[in-house]
């Protein structure tokens, strides 16, 4: 393992952190999710730009800001379900041109902040719906339509077959034509392996035709980090696991954010965090194969922030945590200054046409 340089030495270069997700205390109710969290839940209460930069004191020197994710609010394929993720979109904007509202948790010198917005989309309605939805979204940003880098339609819930419907296909290729990118959120461990295998499918089925759209894949695809480190290479959970990250690495226009591990880790203490060279045992098949096949060019950060804080050591700690175990896999493959430039913000910047 190459010698590790002190953690302040790597804090100099900038960084886009490109997977948040915020929300204030009065949108909790209109979040999908929420509804079954006990009341003490640590995504149960408000996560706002002001609590993120609480978390993330420690290197707000050289955040350079953020990319927001759409939030699972409550929403459907009918235009008569798009009222919250289009209030989402108002928050968004209202955040980037510093005008929040009362108990938002964001305050004018905010703006600067938001890199990229990444809303939700109803993507498999067929192009007709997805224009009419994202001509809404253009007049809601107006200004600051720049920001829309592209959207999310979360399939890791979804019922097996959607991602490889032709409508989904579709609008994903009509969203490649219009520049915009695709951020595609599967979970392997709790969705099932057969997500890994469509996914895949769609992505051949999409390129075939030559489309540009850029995918950019959440976590990893979330994958079963809890099988134990001697056992990993030979569970057939990852071999599957890397087998299908080979086939969509394969596809130049896809992306893969580092990002997601803490909740798909077993369970840390904040009194205790685990050690991050134990963290690195734990990750290092799983990483070295998505390093291997993606490279560096694209792969990026991502805290996953507040949901790092499922599985991490707290809401004081967990972002700073991540920062580390992403800071020592850099130096455990001997990374070069411009390696690291590349992962903490340039694949970010290159994906999301940030400048």
């Amino acid at each position: 393992m190459a010698t590790c340089p002190a953690t302040d030495e790597a804090d100099h270069l900038p960084i886009i952190d490109s997977h948040i997700h915020l929300y204030a205390a009065s949108h909790i109710p209109r979040l999908n999710w929420t509804a079954d969290l006990p009341s003490d839940h640590v995504l149960n209460r408000q996560n706002s730009v002001d609590e993120y930069r609480t978390a993330t004191t420690r290197h707000a020197k050289y955040l350079k800001g953020f990319v927001f994710l759409e939030t699972d609010r409550k929403s459907g394929l009918a235009d008569t379900e798009w009222n919250d993720p289009l209030n989402e979109v108002d928050f968004l904007i209202r955040t980037a041109r510093g005008t929040p509202l009362d108990g938002e948790g964001h305050r004018a010198e905010d703006s600067n902040v938001v890199l990229g917005i990444v809303p939700w989309a109803p993507v498999p309605a067929g192009r007709e719906a997805l224009a009419d939805y994202l001509h809404q979204v253009r007049q809601r940003a107006g200004d600051k339509w720049l920001l829309i880098k592209g959207f999310r339609y979360l399939v890791q819930d979804k019922p097996a077959g959607t991602m490889v419907d032709p409508k989904f296909i579709e609008d994903l290729t009509w969203l490649g034509d219009h520049d915009l990118t695709f951020d595609l959120g599967i979970d392997a461990r709790q969705g099932g392996l057969h997500q890994l295998e469509e996914a895949c499918e769609m992505m051949d089925r999409l390129y075939e035709g030559r489309n540009t759209l850029r995918i950019i894949i959440n976590h990893l695809c979330k994958p079963n980090l809890r099988i134990p480190a001697q056992e990993v290479t030979r569970h057939p959970d990852f071999v599957h696991w890397a087998q299908c990250i080979q086939r969509m690495a394969r596809h130049k226009y896809t992306y893969m954010k580092l990002s997601g591990m803490f909740s798909e880790l077993p369970m840390q203490s904040s009194d205790n965090p685990t050690d991050v060279t134990a963290l690195l045992q734990q990750t290092k098949p799983w990483v070295d194969r998505v390093f291997e096949e993606f490279g560096l060019s694209r792969i990026m950060f991502g805290s996953d922030w507040p949901v790092c804080n499922v599985g991490g050591p707290g809401t004081a700690k967990s972002w700073n945590h991540w920062y580390d175990l992403v800071n020592t896999i850099l130096t455990s493959r001997d990374c070069s200054e411009e390696d690291r430039a590349q992962i903490w913000a340039g694949s970010a910047a290159k994906a999301y046409n940030i400048t």
